[in-house]
């Protein structure tokens, strides 16, 4: 019979996100993690497989926390262009906030791990992915009741949200200034054309 666990996995990985998050994937070692984590090493191993599952698991949990959350409380709450514009204003007052310049995992992950780990890079580029498919929901359907503008395709319009959120988090670790925030949000709600009344 297994013997149960002796320690609070959700809290475990949450210090092996705030591990990798600080230090970055290639800098941190089983020894960082399981003295992070409070456990260790072979408990960790027995928990959680090897450091690279571990920081899989550890992606998926701070991406359903993070952007993938937001994304679930806006859709069909709030009208798709103010969705939009919350989750890049949102992302701009957490990257204010950020003092220690951490950015975001799965955004320094895409730079750091993505390029040699072929099933990291599809995590990272799954995440992305769903925050893609998110604006382009919201644009299509802002352009069906007539408040986005309907002269690109939601495709094309969707991606280049998406590179100016990615541009707002990698800014965020060198140059943390809510006018140049606020200047790309600007750039970027002008795909949108201008406000204009839902059709009833």
């Amino acid at each position: 019979m297994a013997r149960p666990r002796e320690f609070d996995e959700a809290a475990a990985l949450d210090a092996a996100i705030e591990c990798f998050w600080t230090r970055g994937y290639e800098a941190t070692s089983v020894r960082d993690l399981a003295e992070r984590m409070g456990i260790t090493g072979a408990s960790l191993y027995n928990a959680f497989g090897d450091k690279h599952a571990l920081f899989r698991r550890a992606l998926d949990r701070y991406s359903e926390r993070g952007t993938t959350a937001r994304i679930a409380r806006l859709e069909g709450q709030v009208p798709p262009r103010q969705a939009i514009e919350t989750v890049l204003r949102d992302i701009i007052e957490e990257s204010l906030r950020d003092t220690a310049r951490k950015g975001c995992l799965v955004i320094n992950s895409a730079l750091e791990v993505a390029p040699h780990e072929p099933d990291c890079r599809q995590a990272v580029a799954d995440r992305l992915g769903r925050i893609e498919a998110f604006f382009c929901r919201a644009v299509a359907a802002g352009q069906a009741d007539g408040t986005i503008t309907p002269v690109l395709p939601p495709e094309d319009v969707a991606r280049n949200l998406l590179a100016v959120l990615l541009g707002i988090r990698v800014m965020a670790r060198v140059q943390p200034e809510r006018e140049l925030f606020e200047g790309m949000l600007r750039s970027a709600l002008t795909l949108l054309g201008p406000v204009t009344p839902a059709a009833g």
